[in-house]
């Protein structure tokens, strides 16, 4: 599908906060210079496009009480990868999934993002998780500190193009 530059206006706005209206798609809409029935329709094209998966909301997980977190590695053997993945990525705790290769010196070919409401719950589903699958080659990797932390926005423009 070749976007055009109203669907990427379309895009960009739909990544930004919705207006705080009673009929937030209609105000959006109306910035956008269309009806809200053209605008829905292409969301829906969006979608039927494979462009556009949902529209969700953004929990600040933090606030809810979620204040720990933990990237895991693990070193599964290739064969039970695709379903120690699954089952992995099945699990709400987990927000982040993904296989990676290996490298000489790196073993480790699964890495999650574990969520949890204090550092022992993380540390306890983390052990739990192994238990499961059978995985015990893994290690932790801790944050020192967020330097940034947002979505992708796509069709916005760089500050480098702006100066």
């Amino acid at each position: 599908m070749t976007l055009t530059s109203l669907d990427k206006e379309i895009i960009k706005a739909l990544q930004q906060d919705l207006p705080q209206t009673l009929n937030p798609y209609e105000t959006l809409a109306q910035q956008l210079h269309l009806s809200e029935e053209a605008l829905l329709e292409k969301v829906r094209l969006f979608q039927e496009k494979g462009l556009l998966r949902r529209l969700g909301a953004v929990v600040r997980h933090h606030q809810v009480g979620y204040t720990h977190n933990v990237m895991v590695v693990w070193q599964v053997p290739e064969h039970l990868t695709t379903a120690t993945g699954h089952h992995m990525a099945a699990r709400p705790e987990i927000s982040h999934c993904y296989q990676r290769p290996t490298r000489p010196n790196w073993p480790f070919n699964l890495f999650t993002m574990i969520h949890g409401t204090s550092e022992a719950a993380c540390l306890d589903f983390v052990q739990e998780l192994a238990a499961e699958t059978g995985i015990q080659h893994y290690q932790l990797l801790t944050s020192l500190r967020e330097l940034k932390k947002t979505s992708m926005r796509y069709f916005c423009e760089s500050p480098a193009a702006t100066e």
